[in-house]
């Protein structure tokens, strides 16, 4: 399942750990001890059936609704207040029990109900629509409670042991002495958060649900990272999270009283909570290593078929079942196949579409060199693209972002497992920018020809202005700005990796090829996501799929397919997102001719925030409307 509470953690995790999918928001919430917790949900949920919000009109009304129900939500959830720049609870993290979860869902069975009672008839257009997307987001929220213990509480991508340094370095700033407090709290709080993730991982155990063998052994050796180096370990390197707090302790200028006493205080934290929880986990997920069955898709687990439908659905916000995603997935590889084959011509190929393939594989002109130097150079190269890019805004977009974005590598605790590149949103109080992290490990999983596209996708057109403007919406509730509709979201990214072509970027052929092989590889997704969770592919004929059909290394194709066996019907939503807005905006200029105007679309797109891509047709054809 996926509640307000839950997911909330989950936007933090993303946040955190890289994902470009959700975003993550004030108030008093409670202990991470599970009854005290339960009880405050309990008393919210009460709360919203016993005391209808009085107020002098329905939008009035609307508005105080929508506004508890996101107050309660972020008081409840320590993590998002963080992520949100708030430190009420800065020493607590989200309680993760079942307990907590069935609260969730009684909260949310009541918000359902009384969101029926309000009269639309007196709502102007901008209240029925976030009316709508709210009640579209709770009603699969509890749709997904029937599934709530068939995902992975932990895959090698995004879960509690990376989550912990990762939201750490990232999230908790120390400003002051009460928030390096917090910070040797929640280190405290490892060990009660990792006992809630062993519970949820033997209740998956009774059922049969389980992560193939295979990314048990990568989560075992990335929490071992994790609790290397001093003070772990007898190490010339310092651990990962020693690091971060002592450069941010070190920040405040302590006298050296005060800076040897915090440092006693993070060695007592780390060795006495932080070390046994993660141990304590690791001989889990050994145990649990040796029981996982044979096979990689969900077809394996129980209800898996039932799964993956509701995981599309959720993903792509669409009705698509799994044959239908395959099949716009195998249409849109041919055609990006034949669009290729044109820049074949361009650049004087001559051989077929496979060899083409090899040479920009392989060809050193397409890549950097495996050094520091290579790095500082790709990631010179990289910024440059956003500022060039950053110039042109202005001619195809009205609305703009006031929060400034950086590009940053991929800290090496975690780059071995982690994606490509992704976007972490900028915190609401302007505290922390945007920023884009691109992945520089593997240096042959990173080729020149798509570093164009894909600081695109990440940064400025793409993630970077769509979620930054949310953030910065004015006149619409809160709870709109962090709602998580992938489709959207991913979708936005990826078009506007052909939008930069059409502001007349990609002038070099091989860059424009590189923009080609991002949609190839977004198409080739929809293939074999549905191929290993519907059609009983293995890890391995999936890989050969990549391989055989896109220009990226085997490298990429292996990380990438082991992420979509980690995130069932995730990948399928970058495709699925993109060609709605594409196809929208075909509509518009065909039928609005002269009078369409690219920046009122955009703006359009952009200005309610997130939503499913119904209602983002419903949007761009009342906007239609308004032009003729």
């Amino acid at each position: 399942m996926q509640t307000n509470r839950s997911r909330a953690l989950t936007l933090a995790i993303a946040a955190a750990l890289g994902t470009s999918v959700f975003l993550g928001g004030c108030s008093d919430a409670p202990s991470t001890d599970a009854s005290s917790n339960t009880t405050n949900q309990t008393a919210t949920s009460e709360t919203i059936t016993a005391a209808p919000i009085a107020a002098a009109t329905e939008s009035t009304r609307l508005a105080a609704f929508f506004q508890k129900s996101f107050d309660d939500d972020v008081a409840n959830s320590p993590v998002w207040q963080s992520y949100l720049g708030i430190k009420d609870d800065y020493d607590k993290w989200d309680d993760m029990s079942d307990a907590a979860a069935q609260a969730e869902i009684d909260n949310i069975t009541l918000r359902i109900a009384q969101a029926k009672q309000f009269d639309t008839s007196q709502l102007n257009a901008q209240e029925q629509l976030s009316l709508e997307i709210y009640q579209q987001d709770i009603q699969r929220q509890l749709a997904n409670d029937a599934f709530r213990h068939h995902t992975y509480v932990m895959h090698q991508f995004r879960a509690a042991h990376t989550f912990v340094p990762s939201f750490l370095i990232n999230i908790h700033s120390i400003s002051e002495l009460s928030d390096a407090d917090a910070y040797i709290q929640r280190l405290h709080g490892v060990k009660s958060m990792f006992n809630q993730v062993i519970d949820q991982l033997r209740i998956r155990e009774k059922l049969g649900v389980y992560p193939p063998k295979w990314a048990y052994d990568q989560m075992i050796q990335a929490s071992h990272n994790v609790i290397s180096g001093t003070p772990f370990t007898e190490s010339a390197t310092d651990s990962t999270i020693y690091a971060d707090f002592t450069q941010k302790i070190t920040a405040l200028g302590l006298s050296n009283a005060e800076q040897a006493s915090y440092m006693s205080k993070l060695n007592t934290a780390l060795t006495q909570s932080v070390q046994p929880a993660y141990e304590k986990l690791i001989a889990e997920l050994m145990k649990q290593r040796l029981l996982s069955p044979e096979g990689d898709g969900v077809w394996r687990l129980p209800e898996g078929d039932k799964w993956y439908q509701n995981r599309l659905e959720w993903f792509t916000t669409t009705t698509l079942n799994a044959e239908e995603v395959h099949q716009i997935g195998i249409e849109n590889v041919e055609r990006i196949h034949t669009d290729m084959r044109g820049i074949m011509q361009q650049v004087n190929f001559t051989g077929t579409l496979p060899e083409f393939f090899e040479f920009m594989r392989t060809d050193p002109q397409f890549y950097y060199p495996d050094s520091e130097q290579g790095r500082e150079d790709y990631m010179a190269d990289a910024k440059a693209y956003i500022d060039t890019m950053e110039a042109k805004i202005p001619e195809y977009f009205g609305l703009t972002p006031e929060a400034r974005m950086v590009v940053k590598r991929v800290e090496a605790f975690r780059e071995k497992s982690a994606g490509k590149a992704f976007y972490q949103s900028p915190a609401i109080d302007g505290s922390r920018p945007g920023i884009y992290y691109a992945n520089l490990y593997d240096m042959s999983a990173m080729p020149t020809y798509q570093m164009e596209a894909l600081a695109y996708h990440e940064g400025i057109p793409g993630h970077h202005m769509q979620r930054a403007i949310t953030q910065e919406l004015k006149g619409i509730p809160d709870f709109q700005k962090y709602a998580s509709f992938t489709a959207y979201t991913e979708g936005w990214g990826l078009y506007t990796e052909e939008l930069g072509k059409d502001m007349g970027f990609y002038q070099d052929p091989y860059s424009d090829f590189g923009r080609l092989a991002m949609e190839l590889w977004r198409a080739c997704r929809l293939v074999v996501d549905t191929g290993l969770h519907a059609k009983r592919w293995s890890r391995e004929e999936a890989i050969e799929y990549l391989v055989d059909n896109t220009p990226n290394a085997r490298y990429d194709a292996v990380k990438a397919i082991e992420r979509y066996i980690a995130m069932p019907g995730q990948a399928t939503a970058y495709m699925i997102g993109k060609l709605k807005i594409m196809g929208l905006r075909d509509k518009a200029r065909t039928t609005l001719g002269d009078k369409f105007d690219i920046r009122g679309f955009h703006d359009e797109v952009l200005k309610d925030g997130p939503v499913p891509l119904s209602l983002l047709e419903s949007k761009i054809d009342a906007w239609i409307a308004q032009q003729q």
